[in-house]
C-alpha cells in the first residue's frame, strides 16, 4: 500500500492494515478502529487499489525491460528491489 495512504495511522494500525487479506477486512478494520478514510483511501480500497499490480520497470543503466522485481511489504517503507537480467544492475524503488 502506498505510504501516503497510511498517513495518520499509528504503527499498530499500520500492522493491522497490512494483515488484512482483502478490502472487506480493511473496511471492517477501519470501522472498528474508528478510522475515517479519506476519499483517496476509500477509492483505493473500494476500487481494488489496495491490491497492487507490479509496475513495469526499465533498467536505468542499460534501458532493458528484462527486469526481475521483488516487492518488500514487510516494513512501513515498502519498496521494489529490481535486478536487470541483461546487465545485472540492481536498484530499489519506493512503492
Amino acid at each position: 500500500m502506498k505510504k501516503e495512504l497510511l498517513k495518520g495511522l499509528t504503527e499498530e494500525q499500520v500492522r493491522k492494515v497490512k494483515a488484512c487479506k482483502n478490502s472487506e477486512e480493511l473496511l471492517s478494520l477501519a470501522k472498528s478502529e474508528g478510522i475515517e478514510l479519506t476519499d483517496e483511501q476509500l477509492a483505493a480500497v473500494s476500487g481494488g487499489g489496495y491490491c497492487r499490480s507490479t509496475p513495469t520497470f526499465v533498467c536505468p543503466k542499460c534501458g532493458s525491460g528484462k527486469i526481475k522485481t521483488k516487492y518488500n511489504e514487510n516494513s512501513i517503507n515498502e519498496w521494489y528491489n529490481n535486478t536487470c537480467q541483461d546487465c545485472g544492475f540492481v536498484w530499489i524503488v519506493d512503492a
